[in-house]
């Protein structure tokens, strides 16, 4: 990736190349406040954990520690509010989806020496603890539960169809820029549900900063500028989807959108 942005972001934890992301996609949020919370929880978490000896229960306990005593949860009544990708809404209501919970948790677990690793899997951000001389255990960040392949293989035909099969590859671990990758995709998405159109575009223009000429993230830049009476960047978006994906049933749409754009006003910006 050769955007600036994402330079060296594979030295950095997750949470912090999310926090990198949150700052660029909305200047407000106070990353400093985030860094002290989360020093602050690491220093709670020590004290708690020092009075484990096994390391086992050392992680046991740090999973008590997450989502019992600080209360984190998966948030299953507004699943797709941006509220849920933004590091610093996470903190301060305690509510998220896997990518952010486990970015958390790996965080923490990283910090105090557990062998935690992310994986991007195809139907959620997943957890797993690799003990020395042991298979390797999954975690759902999502509640703290542990996962049996069995049930990742579920998960996969239930995304994919029966004939699904879950390979090594799905279950291989994650750069930090991979996973930020598709975390940006979810927080653009629930930036335009909720038509917070000028964040929105801010995240469009840093995929597209990483893949210039993506028709298809173009298409949505395209609709993003509608939306903000944008309209002559917005027709030039939709004729370069049409130009370059004119087979995709989409463009038929955007021809008509094209239409209506046309019979719009023209508004400098």
């Amino acid at each position: 990736m050769s955007d600036l942005w994402f330079k060296g972001l594979d030295d950095l934890e997750l949470v912090e190349g999310a926090l990198r992301l949150s700052t660029k996609v909305d200047p407000t949020v106070n990353a400093t406040w985030v860094e002290l919370q989360l020093e602050k929880m690491l220093d709670e978490a020590e004290l708690v954990l020092s009075k484990e000896v096994d390391e086992k229960a050392r992680f046991d306990a740090l999973l008590r520690l997450f989502y019992q005593e600080w209360g984190f949860q998966g948030d299953d009544e507004t699943y797709f509010s941006s509220e849920n990708a933004f590091i610093e809404k996470v903190l301060q209501r305690k509510k998220g989806i896997p990518v952010s919970l486990g970015a958390l948790l790996l965080f923490f677990a990283r910090k105090l020496g557990f062998p935690m690793h992310g994986i991007s899997f195809p139907t959620q951000f997943l957890l797993v603890v690799k003990w020395p001389e042991a298979l390797p255990e999954y975690i759902n960040p999502f509640n703290g539960e542990y996962v049996a392949k069995h049930t990742l293989s579920s998960w996969l035909k239930g995304l994919e169809g029966n004939a699904a099969v879950l390979k090594t590859e799905h279950l291989s671990v994650a750069d930090t820029s991979t996973v930020i990758g598709r975390w940006l995709a979810v927080l653009k998405g629930a930036l335009m549900r909720e038509e917070h159109y000028t964040k929105a575009l801010a995240c469009s223009n840093i995929a597209l900063s990483l893949v210039p000429e993506d028709p298809y993230e173009i298409r949505d830049r395209g609709f993003i500028y509608q939306q903000l009476d944008c309209f002559q960047i917005a027709r030039q978006d939709y004729q370069y989807f049409i130009d370059n994906c004119p087979e995709d049933p989409a463009a038929e749409m955007l021809k008509l959108q094209l239409k209506a754009i046309n019979e719009e006003p023209v508004v400098l910006h």
